[in-house]
């Protein structure tokens, strides 16, 4: 069985930090393991458009946005086919087909939907779009016979769900469809980081987050604003490390050679931990070398996002490109589905021969 690898992220602003970590650096390490026999990433403008219906622009001038952190991140497009959801029809038939195999309770049982209608204050008032999400979302993992999906584990209902589709399929017209595995994030931080108020994941919506593109001051200002310990008010006073924003991003992203550049009286992370722990450790000093830490990290992605920008025809071209070969494995996934459910009325040569006997021998 082939190896196949979709990821991809919804086009309604800037990515962030817990894009970084919760996706993109996962992304980047199996692209360049290769060991793989194709990886597609998805611009999920079609999803987008399920909670933004009435600011479809919102999502237009997204698109482009973040095919350039994804290159600017290290994505290769020479390795990975970055393409836009909408421009592969047969992910909206095959959602079409997929819709009768899950009941409406089913999705509404979706953890990973429940907490989106939540948090977007749907209520009642959720549109049909929106809560066939999860079934999009198979539709997406199935098309390309996708055999591991890396996520965050806020989405692993989801990829419960494309299994519980799968199976069904399988079941009632024969095996065809690709069962999918999860690749989680190695750090249990980095599944769901937090956002800078230390009390939920980062979030464009929550407004709690350090974006790819972040200028250094910027950088300087958020982190310095971060949820830290309450209790430790003066220097001297013990604190707490245990969520503790600050030292959440430094398990996630903090490196031993770090000390080195920024904070030498330290060797390592536990070091700093212990003296933060005993106290005498104040917040400025460790909000300072974590600024430091992550100036380092984005500006790299930053510069080159700015020159993408000014170089937009390839970014097109790289777009161009990638949905044609995602159009090519779609379609003859299509092709396979409709196929067994008995659709294939001109390109089956005995759908003819059936009628023709079924009426003259009537």
């Amino acid at each position: 069985m082939e190896k196949i690898i979709l990821t991809g992220d919804r086009p309604t602003g800037k990515l962030h930090l817990g894009h970084l970590a919760g996706s993109l650096k996962n992304r980047i390490r199996l692209q360049n393991e290769a060991n793989y026999d194709e990886m597609y990433l998805m611009i999920a403008d079609a999803q987008a458009l399920t909670d933004n219906f009435s600011n479809p622009k919102k999502v237009r001038d997204n698109v482009m946005e973040v095919a350039m952190f994804y290159l600017a991140s290290g994505i290769d497009p020479r390795k990975t086919n970055i393409f836009i959801q909408s421009e592969v029809s047969a992910l909206t038939e095959l959602t079409f087909y997929y819709m009768n195999l899950v009941t409406v309770s089913r999705l509404h049982r979706n953890p990973t939907v429940k907490s989106e209608i939540k948090l977007r204050g749907f209520d009642e008032s959720i549109p049909a779009g929106f809560l066939n999400y999860p079934v999009s979302q198979a539709a997406d993992i199935t098309a390309f016979k996708t055999t591991l999906v890396p996520v965050g584990d806020d989405q692993l209902p989801m990829i419960e769900q494309t299994r519980e589709i799968v199976h069904s399929f399988n079941r009632i017209y024969g095996e065809t469809l690709v069962e999918p595995k999860e690749i989680l994030p190695e750090s249990s931080y980095a599944k769901r980081l937090p956002g800078l108020d230390g009390k939920s994941k980062m979030s464009k919506s929550l407004d709690n987050c350090i974006f790819l593109d972040d200028s250094d001051e910027e950088i300087k200002r958020k982190v310095m604003s971060m949820y830290t310990d309450p209790n430790h008010i003066r220097v001297e006073d013990p604190g707490q490390v245990k969520d503790n924003a600050v030292f959440i991003y430094l398990d996630v992203f903090c490196e031993d050679e770090h000390f080195k550049k920024y904070l030498p009286e330290y060797h390592n992370l536990a070091e700093l931990k212990a003296h933060y722990e005993k106290g005498g450790l104040g917040d400025v000093t460790i909000k300072k070398f974590l600024a430091n830490i992550l100036i380092e990290l984005i500006t790299p992605i930053r510069d080159k996002k700015q020159e993408l920008e000014s170089n937009i025809e390839y970014v097109y071209e790289v777009l161009k490109e990638g949905t044609e070969k995602a159009n090519q494995r779609a379609n003859q996934t299509l092709r396979e589905v409709k196929e067994k459910m008995g659709l294939d009325y001109f390109t089956n040569a005995k759908f003819l021969e059936e009628m023709q006997e079924k009426f003259q021998n009537k």
